[in-house]
């Protein structure tokens, strides 16, 4: 396939992955069953639905060891679903997902090495898969997984240890949309690319397949970060959700409090990175204008702030005045973050260009 072709079936991709639509149920069950077969399995004999990875963890998880479905506490959501479905007490087997996802992958990538070589592989992936990859895996995958993980980590019942393990043989569905524009000529992969346009997150075992539904919201930043100030930047429909901010994922319980921020709050804040998204959702300007900050240094490129934070680096801006006025003859006035050990204004104003101090010398300032 030539670039433009590749690029195209990249966005095709990258949307797929992206999408909120509701799982078109059918359809992913017919392509798990033919993913089975493609692996030479038998189909499993069961295949129940949850509505979100989490819950699809959780009832993996009661299904790999139905006794702690007798202990009160997490799952009992999943457990109500798998009641529902008549699948409490069906055995769940050995995972299947080496067989029907790690080894057709590795052979399609063999077999388009094989044909184009490294050199020309490199520039396949790069045409196929760097922009589906970037805005799937990276910034949407990657956070859920380590939120996920977290999450089951701190509690030690045994539903939470299981569903942890569980993330380990789960298939990305959908979010195999990162990978799979690469090999549109592969037979072996045609199941899971079906699942991937069907449906969320599954998990493959021998007598059960466990299959999530899509995300119904997905908010982003302008370069594609989860990313989300009043609410949950990724939500399943059973309530599930991650709150993130330019990507980093954040406790409910602080994106909760992000609209009602104070200085007082910010600075009681012991963890430095929730202390970070703080600052941004309030406002480097507002926080320099309300907490006392120090003038540490004036000159004609404008004005230096400081504010020492506790258990972190300090906060340090330099204020500079639009030098192009606005339509009604006032100037703005700015507010950049620089590096902590920035001494003056001026090399606060340079750093922003890439530039030392002895460099930044404008003839006319823009």
């Amino acid at each position: 396939m030539d670039d433009v072709t590749l690029a195209g079936a990249a966005e095709d991709w990258t949307e797929a992955g992206l999408s909120c639509a509701p799982a078109r149920r059918r359809s992913a069950e017919t392509a798990v069953r033919k993913a089975y077969t493609l692996a030479g399995l038998k189909a499993p004999s069961r295949i129940v639905w949850l509505d979100s990875p989490e819950a699809g963890a959780l009832a993996v998880a009661l299904l790999a060891e139905p006794r702690t479905a007798r202990f009160a506490g997490p799952g009992a959501a999943a457990l109500a679903e798998l009641r529902a479905q008549f699948c409490v007490d069906v055995p769940l087997g050995r995972s299947v997902r080496p067989l029907v996802r790690t080894r057709p992958w590795a052979r399609a990538r063999a077999e388009l090495m094989r044909d184009l070589g490294p050199a020309g592989f490199a520039r396949h992936w790069a045409a196929a898969a760097r922009r589906p990859w970037q805005q799937v895996m990276e910034q949407l995958v990657t956070p859920l997984r380590t939120r996920l993980d977290a999450q089951f980590a701190v509690n030690t019942h045994p539903v939470h240890v299981a569903a942890r393990a569980a993330l380990l043989d789960v298939v990305h569905g959908q979010h195999d949309a990162a990978w799979l524009g690469a090999f549109p000529a592969s037979p072996a992969l045609a199941g899971l690319a079906g699942v991937a346009r069907s449906a969320g997150w599954w998990w493959a075992y021998e007598n059960v397949a466990v299959l999530t539904e899509r995300p119904t919201a997905v908010h982003r930043d302008n370069v594609g970060r989860l990313h989300r100030g009043d609410g949950p930047a990724l939500s399943y429909p059973d309530g599930y959700g991650l709150h993130a901010w330019r990507g980093m994922p954040i406790p409910p319980e602080v994106a909760d409090e992000l609209p009602r921020l104070t200085v007082a709050r910010i600075r009681a804040e012991d963890n430095a990175e929730v202390r970070r998204v703080m600052l941004e959702h309030f406002g480097f300007d507002r926080y320099l204008a309300e907490s006392g900050a120090t003038k540490a240094h004036s000159d004609g490129y404008g004005t230096l702030w400081r504010v020492d934070l506790a258990r972190d680096e300090p906060l340090v801006m330099v204020e500079v005045l639009n030098a192009t006025p606005e339509p009604d003859g006032t100037r703005r006035t700015y507010f950049l973050r620089v590096p902590p050990g920035t001494r003056t204004a001026r090399a606060g104003v340079a750093w922003t260009f890439g530039l030392t101090e002895e460099e930044y010398a404008p003839l006319a300032q823009t």
